[in-house]
């Protein structure tokens, strides 16, 4: 039940349409620093008029782990010659806030959160993009032991 959770693009696929979207910005933005056209890419995001349709902005919600993990990225971008992907994300950490309190009427502040961040990480690291809510997943199989540990009668005699 727990690996199954994971699946779908708000949870353990988040990171995977968070990576979608970001290609599908490169196509459609020309100028990745031009905040007016980036601004415009998600406000069509939420409208549902790119991308998916679904009307959502991808990795942002609450922001565990991001904070730690955001430095990480930022340092292998320089190593894998990412700087200017790494500043879209920036850009759009920054922009996507304001869009959406502005849009939706929002005022409890959003966040990138570690799907935001994990995904281009595995995408700079070259893995494939089906591994990457396994990922997500192995990473939480020593909290979801130690939360709900093997009862002693499931467990064989050694």
């Amino acid at each position: 039940a727990a690996l199954g959770s994971l699946k779908g693009p708000r949870h353990g696929g988040a990171n995977i349409k968070v990576v979608q979207m970001f290609a599908d910005m490169k196509k459609q933005v020309r100028d990745w620093t031009d905040e007016e056209e980036v601004k415009q890419y998600l406000s069509d995001l939420l409208d549902g008029k790119v991308f998916d349709k679904a009307g959502l902005i991808y990795g942002l919600g609450h922001a565990v782990y991001s904070i730690t993990f955001k430095g990480f990225v930022e340092k292998l971008s320089r190593e894998k010659g990412y700087e200017k992907e790494y500043a879209l994300y920036q850009l759009v950490a920054r922009l996507a806030p304001e869009v959406i309190a502005d849009r939706r009427k929002i005022y409890k502040g959003v966040s990138p959160n570690v799907d935001f961040y994990s995904g281009f990480a595995y995408q700079m690291l070259g893995l494939p993009v089906e591994l990457y809510t396994p990922i997500f997943a192995i990473a939480r199989l020593t909290g979801w032991r130690r939360s709900h540990p093997i009862p002693r009668s499931c467990v064989r005699p050694t």
